[in-house]
């Protein structure tokens, strides 16, 4: 099990290779889930519950603020290694 911790604004990059049977629970804050078609998916708050495996994430962002806090389980021995950046906000 891991925990990701993208702090407000910020985006954890999900690794194709390594989400295969991943299951995320978010535990704090809200997330937004990031397509890989580019489009944004559904914001998830606390104690939701979601699959990696065939749902298109690319991402998780974090829309708040605040620290949000999720929990990673992957089968096995597996690590789900991902990067955060943070996010420039888009101006028009």
């Amino acid at each position: 099990m891991r925990t990701l911790a993208p702090r407000g604004g910020a985006c954890v990059a999900v690794v194709a290779g390594e989400r295969c049977d991943a299951f995320g629970v978010v535990t704090r804050g809200r997330v937004q889930l990031d397509l890989r078609d580019g489009e944004s998916g559904p914001v998830l708050g606390r104690d939701a519950g979601f699959r990696l495996r065939g749902t298109g994430v690319r991402a998780l962002r974090n829309p708040g603020r605040r620290t949000a806090r999720v929990r990673i389980v992957t089968p096995g021995a597996r690590t789900v290694t991902c990067q955060s950046t943070p996010r420039t906000p888009v101006t028009e």
